[in-house]
């Protein structure tokens, strides 16, 4: 008879968990507390206009392409690729901007054009970025953090100062362009830090950015979720939606099951890949790992504020993702970094995946994604929102040249409040916890429970951290783990 795993949750992590279970023989059975799975990697659809809720950035082909092989396949086999030229436009006001265009050696030129000699510097950065990127992506973070040791290899140790310098003070002390710098700074966001906090170590994020490329699914992220649905369910896992774990069930000190609507599923193993303070909170009081005061110190990566809005026409000046830096950079992470509160004059992103990907929204239509970094936990009301709205709208508008305010069709709003009742995330984050040189590797929560045999986590609030990628990987950890447990 199969050994039995119910997994909690359907993002990415747990998908990819489920896929390499099934693979290896097990009865696998994933329980979804939405009407739909994908996790925060949800689709919203509206009078002929699809969103993706979350992701929007596909970066790391190579992760995507090493997941899919490791079942005989490729991404081709489930959706198709394009390469966005340009992968983004960064607007800092009205005329001025810097597209970032795909290809390195178009990149230089970029640099070359705003800033004499700086092409130079970008290469000896991108390089040792390259550096970085093969021996994290390739070797470290496919190691399950249990120990110091896993870090230790002769590579990190030639490359120990830069765990200890950050990414910020490494830009600053080649690039002295404004523009160059926040450009520079900005990939390392998507780990949930602030570049003055971000080891220069993970400047393979630049790598990635600039050296692999931006990349889209046709149809959007959620095609990268049906994608790995469809591989899950011909490996043979069952997947249930609404349905919403309320406990989960422990004897002895052992994971027996979980019960759902008061009704219990026994099973070998539990494995969440939902949020893990909140897993945790389903556990008996004394099979808690990670107490309240544990939570409370740790850096989090910050919440979001977002908008999907459909447009009566198609919208002039942008790309398919835009980022407006129109503000003071600085202040804005002050607020959510430091000061926990709504920033003043906030940065914003904008993605417009319509505009290369005729899918996603009526004929002449513009789909729309507005996103604004936020600290977690802070207040959030309609009222909120749609001031917040409008400040971006009024900016956009100012720096594109043109109205659009009369041309939306909709809009729904996604907040603090929304991460919490939809993802039950801690504190309404939006991207788990940050990786800061204390939240990395071995200093992360355990992808298996001290307390509770058979008990297993997954996702971006443990290892590897942050982002789609990482969220693959740990799956393939976590089911590892499983597996070796039985050896």
């Amino acid at each position: 008879m199969a050994v039995s795993v119910s997994i909690i949750g359907s993002g990415f992590a747990a998908l990819s968990a489920s896929c390499y279970l099934a693979q290896n023989g097990y009865e696998v059975h994933i329980f979804e507390k939405n009407k739909q799975i994908g996790g925060r990697a949800r689709q919203l659809q509206k009078d002929g206009f699809a969103f993706d809720m979350g992701p929007t950035w596909y970066w790391m082909p190579d992760v995507f392409e090493r997941f899919f092989a490791d079942f005989e396949k490729k991404p081709s086999d489930y959706y198709n690729l394009e390469q966005l030229d340009p992968a983004y436009t960064v607007f800092f006001g009205r005329n001025k901007k810097i597209s970032i265009a795909a290809g390195l050696e178009n990149i230089y030129q970029v640099f070359e054009q705003e800033e004499v000699g700086s092409s130079a510097k970008l290469k000896k950065f991108i390089a040792e970025a390259k550096n970085n990127y093969d021996i994290a992506i390739k070797d470290l973070v496919y190691r399950p953090g249990n120990s110091p040791s896993e870090l230790i290899t002769p590579q990190t140790i030639k490359k120990l100062k830069s765990f200890f310098s950050t990414i910020s003070k490494e830009v600053r002390k080649e690039f002295k362009n404004k523009k160059l710098t926040q450009i520079l700074e900005f990939p390392v966001l998507f780990l949930g830090a602030k570049a003055s906090n971000t080891p220069a170590f993970y400047s393979f994020m630049n790598y990635a950015d600039f050296g692999l490329g931006t990349w889209h699914p046709k149809g959007g992220m959620h095609k990268v979720i049906a994608g790995m649905e469809s591989l899950a369910k011909s490996l043979g896992v069952n997947i249930t939606t609404n349905a919403a774990v309320e406990k989960i069930l422990v004897k002895n000190n052992t994971a027996t099951g979980i019960q759902i609507n008061g009704q219990k599923i026994t099973s070998d193993y539990v494995l969440s890949g939902a949020d893990y303070h909140h897993t945790e909170t389903l556990l008996p009081k004394e099979n808690i790992q990670y107490p309240e005061t544990y939570w409370k110190k740790k850096i989090f990566a910050p919440s979001s504020l977002l908008f999907y809005v459909g447009f009566n026409r198609k919208i002039k000046n942008v790309t398919h993702h835009s980022l407006f830096f129109d503000t003071d950079f600085e202040m804005h992470a002050k607020a959510i970094y430091d000061e926990k509160r709504w920033p003043e004059d906030p940065l914003f992103y904008a993605s417009f995946p319509s505009v290369t990907d005729i899918s996603v929204a009526p004929i002449g239509k513009e789909a729309g994604i507005f996103l604004i970094p936020l600290a977690p936990d802070v207040e959030d009301s309609p009222k909120i929102r749609e001031r917040y709205f409008r400040k971006i709208i009024r900016r956009f508008e100012h720096i594109t040249e043109q109205k659009v305010s009369e041309d939306i069709l909709f809009k729904e709003s996604f907040c603090v409040k929304d991460f919490k009742k939809d993802y039950n995330s801690y504190k309404g984050n939006a991207y788990g916890l940050a990786n800061t040189l204390l939240q990395t590797a071995f200093l992360r929560p355990k992808l298996k429970s001290r307390k509770v045999k058979n008990l297993y986590f997954t996702g971006q609030l443990t290892v590897p951290g942050p982002g789609v990628p990482p969220s693959l990987i740990s799956g393939k950890l976590a089911a590892g783990l499983i597996q070796n447990s039985r050896k």
